[in-house]
């Protein structure tokens, strides 16, 4: 409804009113749904006709046409002056006195007030706005400056009643012809109707086109909860009612009390539903250290059909977010899923309890989160919005950095003439937003977060229970929820759901599950229990039964058959640690029965056998083991979501072998052996050489043969190559060393690059010099050698377990290999393995991480798997068809690998005692000839290389030297070789013959004679040589090197039949002539070697 107003002039005693309304208030309008957003420009057109219609529906007072009593009528009268007194005391502030004198001169602080539409309680608010008003000068706290200078009384506070569904031209006139005409800084949106639904658009859209024209808004509305915050919720506004972060927060609250870790959250489609859910899952990340829950599932109901999947959930705990209405039908649906009773715990926000009416449809033990909403608790929440706008104003007109902005609206307009927003709104909420004034007693003060919403909330906590007659039902207080303590939750005795004495568990009953199980390491192991208790120790797992249904007699000692390992083992591994963890948190019991044929599950002639047989002929509720999932069961069983990734794997074995003949040559690439046996020695041999050849101190042979006295030096390349490799290698043996300075420099870098070269040699050569290991190297399954087995020659060993995934696989996509395997398959994993040790097995073909684990277990790492998995799948657990479980185990699943669990369980049963390079017992082990092949291998090489230089040696000598002797005269052949110079000249082959003779050893007399002979004749030739090279000295000659064929063939003189004349018939006194012809004669030195 729109109050008409009286407007006073300023300077008159008493109010003259500028128009005078006479027509009586106009009827409510019709509730309407109203859009979230309407164009200006068609509101105001739609407001003008809005106005012309309500003109038209005015009522006119006329006298009743029947008999009215009179005290009936003095009634009427009396409340028709009643309220046009009271406007005109809101109006006038109770009389002219303040309008006079400096109240004239003070700048007005104005605001508005939205209240909900009533019929009599105008007085109330005007009582309590007048209260809240006079009560500022009064108050305890800091004293508010600001009314010196500024007029801010009852007649600033434009009160309008605003009805529940208010159509958007009337929300339109109230803000932009009310309102602002007034020039408001603020507003107060004061509304108590609880209507969650449709209904909440009016108040979004007067909160947005408020926060729209930057005008703060002060709000008190019970359905703030509804609002949604994303779309409409005006970004300039102060939320004093409790928000919906209050309202879950308790909600939780309650679900921790008694211990509930998980829940489901169901809504309607209530405006701001997102906001809810949004709210319960930020809350429960926060609670998460010190409590966790668990959210199983997130409903929105547009149908009950939606219900379902709380069915066939685990939800026991529901948190229901929806209006009264909507939740009666909600819940009526749940009644019949058979959702509600002593079981099930539905705990409600404010929206469905609302005025505290119950319905009979809600179940006997409903909790409930509420706050009061009552006409007083609103005249209260009016007086506590003026209090901040006050105070807001104080601390804005007290900062000097806002003397140049007033609190006014002056020329902001809702049409195109003029500002359309205000400035200064943004800068003023700041300031309101910071207040805080004093509270009730015994609660913190009033302050606000920075989203604006309110800091510390109260809220009340409710149970529904059977009233004192038990003839309805009634909304109890039980306790109080308090976000500032500590403790925040205080609770008293509760009616449970069902009538129950005790607060239910918060998850399913417990059931009871028949599994089956086939042992496999490290999934599944079997040992024998205690046999005195019959009992598992801590680390043996749980008891299961390994012997058949048909051998359990009904009849039998169930204790003795706990001892007697043929009926029962203890069962350990990572599956017994999983089905732990799955029952802890599911809350069932179960039995564990080896499935009877020990088999897996594969089809035979057409039938299903082993683990896949028991759950079609729902023999057992669920398979749990390394069960691995193929498109073949899973068209017969349902599986759950992976708990391992495995594939078909290969396992060898190492078996030691022989250090690689090049192991010596390893530490270096060939490129690097290249660079230096091609390059860097070759180099430095040549520059050596070269540095000593050109040395004036070095190979130059003419300064040493001018003094006869000095025996010349002799240096040649291969005495340089010589030099080079010794001191690459180190050699401890008799080198010529350079005499040129030069030379010598070069010698002394070529050995610091050798001191380089070999520190890096030697560093890495123990890397390599080690033993190598021999495994067969198989790519994976689909290698050539396991495919076509007969191709290889020897044909390769290999097998599998029959009836196995592994076997199926096999058999479906490699036929010649699945009929070739058929002879060297075993019966278990360990049978298999074992083979492959002892060699009886060049390799076994089984699921990947259970070869992985067996790798890893073997002390000795003699074991390890080659090639890539194939046929990549997982294990899963395994149900009957169309099962109840599966979800709920998927769920757990999907929680285990998202927390770690999965993995830890992994690590924890995965590792073995292999530990890769962990092999220190080994090294004290004595070397066998094979480790250290590659040096014998080395050392015969270099025996078969001298051979053939020795071969050349001879093919020289008796080939090739006495030719070169010819033809070398220029002694080029010294320069490569001093030994090969030396056998080409008469020197040379002297010495040579005189080493010989040395070492000559004569049998007979004869011999020996003949001897003595030839090594007087050999003493008197050198005497004659040494006096023939005076003479020629004398004359000027230089003496030439005579040259020999050959030095063997003269020293063999007993082979010769007649021996050449000696020099003993040349003259002294020959001619040097003479002497230089005999000179060029080669047949003299074999004359003087035969003497």
């Amino acid at each position: 409804m729109m109050p008409s107003r009286v407007k006073l002039k300023r300077g008159t005693d008493g109010p003259t009113p500028m128009s005078t309304p006479t027509s009586s208030p106009s009827p409510t309008p019709t509730p309407t749904t109203m859009p979230m957003q309407t164009p200006i420009a068609t509101l105001n057109t739609a407001s003008s006709q809005h106005n012309s219609t309500t003109s038209r529906r005015k009522p006119k007072l006329t006298p009743p046409s029947g008999p009215i009593p009179l005290l009936l009528l003095t009634v009427l009268t009396l409340l028709i002056l009643d309220t046009r007194s009271c406007q005109g005391l809101r109006l006038t502030n109770g009389g002219g006195s303040l309008s006079k004198g400096a109240a004239a001169n003070k700048e007005q602080l104005n605001i508005g007030l939205i209240a909900p539409h009533t019929n009599f309680g105008k007085r109330e608010y005007l009582r309590s706005i007048n209260n809240a008003v006079t009560g500022l000068t009064k108050t305890r706290g800091a004293k508010l400056t600001f009314l010196k200078d500024y007029s801010f009384e009852q007649k600033n506070i434009h009160f309008d009643m605003m009805s529940l569904t208010p159509s958007p031209t009337a929300i339109l006139s109230t803000l932009c012809k009310e309102f602002l005409r007034v020039n408001v800084s603020a507003i107060l949106y004061m509304m108590n109707n609880e209507q969650f639904g449709h209904s909440t658009a009016s108040a979004q859209y007067f909160l947005q086109l408020a926060g729209y024209l930057g005008i703060p808004v002060i709000s008190w509305n019970a359905d703030n909860s509804g609002l949604e915050r994303r779309a409409s919720q005006s970004t300039l506004q102060l939320q004093l009612a409790p928000s919906i972060e209050h309202q879950s927060a308790a909600m939780l609250s309650i679900l921790e009390r008694y211990k509930w870790h998980q829940f489901s959250v169901v809504t309607s489609q209530i405006a701001g539903h997102d906001d809810f859910v949004q709210a319960v899952r930020e809350r429960v990340a926060e609670m998460q250290e010190h409590f966790k829950f668990t959210i199983l599932n997130s409903i929105v109901v547009t149908r009950t059909s939606d219900l379902m999947e709380l069915v066939n959930s685990e939800a026991r705990v529901m948190l229901l977010y929806a209006t009264q209405t909507e939740a009666i039908t909600i819940l009526r649906a749940a009644e019949e899923m058979k959702l509600t009773g002593e079981n099930y715990v539905w705990v409600v926000s404010q929206s469905v309890i609302e005025k505290k009416d119950a319905h009979s449809q809600f179940p006997v033990g409903m909790l409930g989160v509420h706050f009061d909403t009552s006409s007083a608790a609103l005249m209260n929440e009016i007086s506590n919005a003026i209090k901040i706008y006050s105070y807001g104003v104080e601390a804005y007109l007290t900062d000097p950095a806002n003397r140049d902005r007033r609190l006014t609206t002056q020329s902001l307009s809702c049409e195109d003439e003029g500002r359309g927003r205000w400035d200064n709104g943004e800068i003023f909420f700041k300031y309101l937003r910071n207040v805080s004034i004093e509270g009730d007693l015994n609660k913190p003060n009033i302050e606000f977060t920075a989203d604006g919403d309110l800091r510390s909330a109260e809220l009340k906590i409710m149970n529904l229970r059977p009233s004192a007659n038990n003839k309805n039902l009634v909304w109890e207080e039980i306790g109080v929820w308090k976000s500032w303590e500590t403790q925040k939750l205080d609770i008293r005795d509760i009616a449970w759901p069902g009538n129950s004495h005790a607060p239910p568990q918060g998850v399913p009953e417990k059931f009871h599950l028949k599994i089956t199980f086939l042992e496999e390491a490290p999934y599944i192991n079997l040992s024998p229990a205690d046999p005195v208790s019959g009992k598992c120790l801590m680390d043996r797992g749980v008891l299961c039964r390994v012997a058949a249904d048909h051998e359990m007699a009904a009849d039998i000692d169930v204790g003795q058959a706990h001892r007697n390992e043929s009926f029962y083992q203890c069962c350990s591994g990572f599956c017994i640690d999983l089905l732990e963890k799955f029952a802890e948190e599911l809350g069932f019991t179960y039995e564990l029965v080896r499935v009877e044929d020990g088999k897996w599950g594969t089809l035979e002639n057409g039938k299903w056998n082993g683990l896949i047989a028991d759950l079609v002929n729902r023999k057992t509720d669920m398979v749990l083991t390394s069960l691995m999932i193929n498109t073949e069961r899973e068209a017969v069983v349902d599986f759950s979501e992976p708990f391992m990734e495995t594939g078909i794997a290969i396992v060898v074995a190492k078996r030691t072998g022989i250090i690689s003949p090049t192991a010596f040559l390893e530490p270096f690439d060939t490129a690097s052996w290249m660079l230096v046996g091609i390059v860097a020695i070759q180099a430095a041999t040549f520059m050596i050489f070269l540095f000593e050849w050109l040395s004036p101190s070095g190979y130059d042979m003419k300064l040493y043969l001018q003094n006869t006295n000095v025996t010349p030096y002799r240096f040649s390349l291969f005495r340089t190559y010589w030099l080079v490799w010794a001191v690459l290698f180190q050699a401890a043996v008799h080198v010529d060393s350079p005499r040129g300075f030069t030379s010598r420099f070069m010698t002394n870098v070529w050995a610091l690059f050798a001191v380089v070269f070999l520190a890096i040699y030697t560093a890495n050569l123990a890397a390599f010099m080690i033993t190598r290991e021999e495994f067969h190297e198989f790519s994976g399954l689909n290698d050539s050698r396991l495919v076509h087995p007969f191709s290889h020659k020897p044909s390769f060993k290999f097998g599998t377990i029959p009836y196995s995934h592994t076997d199926s696989t096999i058999h479906k996509y490699f036929n010649v290999m699945h009929n070739y395997m058929r002879q060297y398959n075993k019966t278990s994993v360990a049978d298999g393995v074992a083979a492959v040790l002892n060699g009886n097995l060049d390799s076994f073909i089984y699921d990947g991480t259970v070869l992985d684990y067996l790798v890893a277990q073997d002390e000795d790492c003699r074991l390890m798997t080659v090639g890539s998995w194939y046929a990549m799948t997982g294990y899963g657990l395994a149900f009957s068809r169309n099962s109840k479980y599966v979800q709920m185990f998927n769920k757990r699943l999907l929680e285990f690998r998202a927390n770690g669990d999965l993995e830890r369980l992994r690590r924890y049963w995965m590792t073995g005692t292999c530990r890769p390079g962990k092999q220190e017992h080994k090294s004290s082990d004595p070397l066998a000839l094979e480790q250290f092949l590659s040096a014998f291998l080395l050392l015969m090489a270099g025996i078969l290389l001298a051979a053939l230089l020795l071969l050349l040696e001879h093919v020289y000598f008796k080939y090739i030297r006495k030719r070169l002797a010819k033809k070398d005269g220029g002694h080029c052949c010294a320069l490569i070789s001093l030994s090969m110079g030396k056998s080409l000249t008469f020197r040379g082959a002297v010495f040579e013959a005189t080493e010989i003779l040395k070492k000559h050893r004569c049998n007979d007399p004869i011999c020996d004679t003949h001897l003595w002979k030839v090594k007087h004749e050999l003493d008197m030739s050198r005497l004659r040589v040494r006096q023939l090279e005076k003479v020629m000295d004398k004359h000027g000659i230089k003496a030439p090197q005579l040259r020999l064929a050959s030095s063997s063939d003269l020293l063999n003189h007993h082979h010769l039949k007649e021996r050449p004349p000696l020099l003993g018939n040349l003259s002294l006194a020959a001619s040097a002539q003479d002497l230089y012809r005999w000179s060029y004669k080669t047949e003299i030195a074999e004359m003087e070697t035969v003497l």
